[in-house]
């Protein structure tokens, strides 16, 4: 195991992890190191002052041993600043009984258990001290028959493994056990522990340990239903703060699902490998996409193009909401779920890449940009220009989240009332997110906070706003802040093209 690392070149420091702390004793005293304000008992500090004595230490990038001498001390502090990675295999086994699938559950009863030692362990001695004196009189018996056996016997308890005295394993509906399911069952049971064991031991490590979960081709024997489900979960997880998310997959569904600036091409060169496309290139994502082929079928009735998941999540609930309260609207779920339109997250600045990217797909398209940038107004109009059945649009407010009344979010979040007020061009999430700052009861105010967790905060709200807002919406409250109808017009557009 080693480790690139910019490390001293120079003579007489160009060793120092390779000696032993009498030999780093003997090469300060050589070098004439200051010792004064140093532990000779610890050899980090021994180095540190031997390096001092060198003018010039020649920095270069070097690959340093971890697995011998003092690299393994050395490995030892890097893991503590590293993130837990934990890699789910696509071909892996998938039953119950897997590791992966035990230890969580075992960790749980564990858990359990250490709860209840002092019960349990004063159980055993009560039994231990009745069954000692069963023993004791058998012996006593014995010895008027048998003297010399009798004094070789003596009680031995074994003390109880708690964790092993059950053991458990899944079932579904009528008892039927986990391992006698279907593999798209199995495996998404059997993903869902990897995340539980994989945040379990970064837990163990201290509450703010990183993970980073690597998942293979996460769309194995799962329904198409299941596979968007898992995806928009994994897409959940990977925005949350210390949270990262690599998958590999050849399905170009999925792939179209994710923000193009997140996407990556594996290229094989001649057996080197590499790893093209950050920041969302045109040039790898049309290789990727000739890859992975753009449409896998040709149901595809519309593209719908959106800056984010949360714009999806913004139209998928207020259609639902709708259609619940008996206004005539696409189902945007069904639709998405059987494949007759296609969601894509443009991702902000690759707006204008993902248009250029559809435009010689010959299917309608409809995009719906924040009108937030002057910019969308350009991309929107260049849609539009393609002809018939490219829309572009951009909101009239701010973001979608301004379509929202305050109604909805404070039968959400009831300690809310009252503190909850935007108009048309108002930073929505943001105006939520110091009010939820400020109920908290927080001790540091919000112009106190570093901006990372403002931004944070403000993540966190514009997801539930886009979520349980929106279903908490009614027609009635939708028209008051619509009252040009500028949504139900996004959906009669919509519409059209799917022949709802």
């Amino acid at each position: 195991m080693y480790a690139m690392a910019n490390h001293p070149s120079a003579q007489r420091v160009d060793d120092l992890l390779e000696l032993k702390i009498t030999d780093l004793r003997s090469r300060a005293k050589e070098l004439g190191a200051d010792l004064s304000d140093v532990d000779q008992k610890v050899s980090s500090q021994l180095r540190g002052a031997i390096r001092s004595t060198v003018d010039d230490l020649v920095l270069c990038d070097r690959l340093l041993q971890l697995d011998k001498d003092s690299g393994k001390k050395l490995w030892e502090q890097l893991k503590l600043s590293l993130p837990t990675f934990a890699l789910f295999k696509a071909d892996r086994s998938s039953t119950d009984t897997d590791p992966e699938a035990q230890d969580p559950m075992n960790a749980a009863m564990k858990e359990a258990f250490k709860g209840l030692e002092p019960k349990l362990n004063a159980l055993v001695d009560q039994v231990k001290n009745e069954v000692q004196s069963t023993a004791d009189k058998t012996v006593e018996k014995l010895r008027e028959m048998h003297p010399e056996l009798a004094g070789e016997l003596k009680a031995r308890f074994t003390e109880p493994n708690w964790s092993k005295v059950l053991k458990v394993s899944l079932t579904g509906e009528e008892d039927i056990p986990l391992n006698k399911r279907g593999s798209g069952v199995r495996r998404l049971v059997l993903l869902n522990f990897f995340r539980a064991k994989a945040e379990s031991n970064a837990y163990d490590r201290g509450e703010d340990v990183p993970v980073i979960y690597a998942i293979e081709e996460p769309e194995t024997s799962q329904h198409p239903a299941n596979q968007k489900l898992l995806l928009n979960a994994l897409l959940e997880l990977s925005e949350n703060p210390g949270r990262q998310v690599l998958l590999t997959s050849h399905n170009p569904v999925l792939a179209r699902r994710i923000p193009s600036s997140c996407i990556r091409h594996v290229c094989d060169n001649g057996g080197c490998r590499s790893v093209e496309g950050e920041g969302g290139e045109r040039e790898v994502l049309n290789k990727l996409a000739k890859d992975l082929g753009v449409l896998p079928d040709h149901d595809v009735k519309l593209f719908i193009g959106v800056e984010g998941v949360n714009d999806i999540h913004f139209l998928q609930s207020m259609s639902t909401m709708l259609i619940a309260n008996g206004v005539d609207v696409p189902d945007l779920v069904k639709l998405d779920e059987k494949g007759i339109i296609i969601f894509i997250p443009c991702g902000g600045t690759n707006l204008s890449l993902w248009a250029h990217r559809l435009a010689g797909l010959n299917r309608p398209e409809f995009h719906l940009f924040d009108g937030d940038k002057q910019q969308n107004e350009i991309t929107a109009q260049t849609v539009s220009e393609r002809g018939e059945g490219c829309i572009g649009l951009c909101t009239k407010k701010y973001e979608m989240e301004n379509y929202l009344h305050v109604d909805a979010i404070v039968a959400v979040k009831s300690e809310l009332v009252g503190l909850v007020e935007f108009g048309d061009r108002d930073d929505v999430p943001t105006i939520v997110a110091k009010a939820v700052h400020f109920v908290s009861g927080a001790q540091t105010g919000w112009a106190e906070l570093e901006p990372k967790k403002q931004k944070e905060k403000g993540s966190r709200a514009k997801k539930w706003l886009n979520t349980e807002a929106v279903r908490a919406m009614t027609p009635e409250l939708l028209e008051a802040r619509d009252p040009g109808g500028e949504v139900m017009g996004w959906f009669n557009a919509i519409a059209k093209h799917v022949n709802v």
